[in-house]
């Protein structure tokens, strides 16, 4: 990797070199509205914020203060764009600011659509209900190779080769804008099959980005069979030292405009700095070209 001015960063893959256009930025989170309609799941209470007091003095300028200064209360793995990591399937607290380290991925950014669990002979755990809808790993298998052709690299692996990037930005379809502000309790929402997950790690994926409050069904008895499959997790382990892929990162609740073409990218993760499992985060990309 290399910079060669202030806006331009060149990137190899597949022995090819592509240059990143930093001014091209697209920022994939979603912006979280403290007074307004904002996304919500598993009965999260919404993200709300309130005016500090402290004796005499109220953090509200509308109010009298001298200033803003307002306490923030939220959920992250329910309120809004969010990256998580290993611990948050361990019993050991782990960091998220740790696992999330890597700050700049080749990423592919593809767009699926989910598939009636009866019309699939993929599955998950539990065995998904016959309404449920799954992306399936046929699904990214063909999301990836139109991805690759896009991006000029159709003929650098087989059509059915795992993504062998280090990161996976998946737009489920249809992509309506209200994803920005959905109530994802009031309907199932799509989620990964396990084959679809095997898929993904045996393909060298670590960090994975995804527009659905998770990749696990939204009841699923506790299993978290996803989630542990892609960090190397025995079903049930809590133990942090069985986990096998402890820095890769999930990325749930982030928002693809359907304006931005499905192809090649440069992810750029930025996590807040919590010591937990998860942290609200604002995954931004940059568009590869071959140079």
């Amino acid at each position: 990797m290399s910079c060669r001015s202030a806006s331009i960063l060149y990137v190899e893959l597949a022995g090819r070199r592509f240059a990143a256009d930093l001014q091209g930025a697209h920022d994939l989170s979603i912006p979280l509205r403290f007074d307004a309609e904002q996304p919500r799941f598993f009965a999260a209470p919404p993200a709300s914020a309130h005016p500090l007091q402290a004796g005499a003095f109220i953090g509200a300028v509308a109010r009298g203060g001298s200033c803003n200064c307002a306490t923030y209360t939220l959920t992250p793995h329910c309120n809004g764009t969010h990256t998580e990591c290993v611990g948050h399937i361990t019993r050991t607290p782990l960091s998220v600011r740790e696992a999330a380290g890597e700050h700049l991925v080749i990423a592919l950014l593809v767009s699926v659509a989910p598939q009636r669990a009866r019309d699939t002979d993929e599955r998950s755990q539990p065995a998904p209900h016959p309404d449920d809808w799954l992306i399936t790993r046929a699904a990214l298998q063909d999301g990836v190779r139109a991805a690759l052709e896009s991006s000029g690299l159709a003929g650098v692996r087989p059509s059915q080769a795992a993504p062998d990037c280090p990161g996976l930005i998946v737009r489920t379809l249809p992509n309506p804008v209200d994803k920005q502000w959905r109530d994802h309790d009031a309907a199932l929402p799509p989620y990964f099959s396990a084959a679809a997950i095997a898929w993904l790690v045996a393909g060298g994926v670590r960090h994975l980005v995804v527009d659905l409050p998770s990749v696990d069904r939204a009841h699923d008895e506790g299993r978290l069979h996803g989630h542990r499959l892609f960090w190397g997790a025995p079903p049930g382990e809590v133990d942090a030292s069985h986990a096998t892929r402890s820095n890769a990162t999930i990325t749930e609740l982030a928002y693809i405009d359907a304006a931005i073409p499905d192809g090649l990218y440069l992810l750029n993760l930025q996590v807040a700095p919590f010591v937990a499992d998860a942290a609200p985060s604002r995954p931004v990309i940059f568009p590869l070209h071959e140079a």
